[in-house]
């Protein structure tokens, strides 16, 4: 049976290729085994998923965690998932999923409803004004740790479209400047990204925009 590698960042993924993953934006919250409070009882963080499958979940969160920690997620519209850390990232972290058969398969119909009617605001950051950058040289950091120049062709508080040499397949995390994107799209001479958080478009600029 054949595999399928899925990029996130400097982590990549070996899974199935009927298994079912989607790069998603969710308010979820955490709780890990490792930080209590004066009580005793765990501490719970805010954070949003990024990336979901059956098998693991990223998480974009500034709390920092380490490998190994016992974790329990609660992601809105999928509920409870609890795993291990099983790798560190810039602003994040990636849990492995601790479920057995059954549980898989019923994660795996979530996140097929979710990649059906996930993220109702995209006619929104659709409809955000694009703009010219007045500087649009940046660069990108792609999957596999390379970099190179690349242009900005447009850009708004939600996502940008770019010009490279290499054109990232679709769902590829990157980095666009110190931006965190997904690839949302390939047209010919280039790619447009969705930025995994969205931001006021004059911070995002200033993110971008750093050759």
């Amino acid at each position: 049976m054949s595999l399928e590698h899925v990029d996130f960042g400097d982590v990549i993924f070996v899974e199935r290729q009927e298994d079912v993953r989607i790069i998603v934006s969710i308010p979820a919250r955490f709780s890990s085994s490792e930080r209590r409070d004066a009580r005793g009882e765990r501490r719970v963080f805010d954070c949003r998923a990024v990336y979901l499958s059956p098998g693991a979940v990223a998480l974009a969160s500034p709390v920092s965690v380490s490998v190994g920690e016992r974790i329990i997620a609660h992601i809105d519209r999928v509920g409870e998932l609890t795993g291990v850390v099983a790798h560190v990232l810039e602003g994040g972290f990636v849990m492995s999923i601790a479920a057995g058969a059954d549980q898989r398969n019923q994660l795996a119909t979530k996140i097929q409803w979710l990649e059906k009617y996930k993220n109702h605001d995209v006619l929104d950051r659709r409809a955000d004004e694009r703009v010219m950058a007045s500087s649009p040289h940046s660069r990108v950091i792609l999957p596999d740790g390379s970099s190179e120049t690349c242009r900005v062709l447009n850009i708004s508080g939600s996502g940008a479209a770019i010009s490279s040499e290499t054109v990232p397949y679709i769902g590829a995390i990157l980095l666009i400047g110190k931006a965190v994107s997904c690839v949302v799209r390939q047209f010919e001479g280039g790619f447009a990204v969705r930025f995994v958080k969205r931001e006021k478009r004059n911070n995002v600029l200033a993110k971008v925009m750093c050759d």
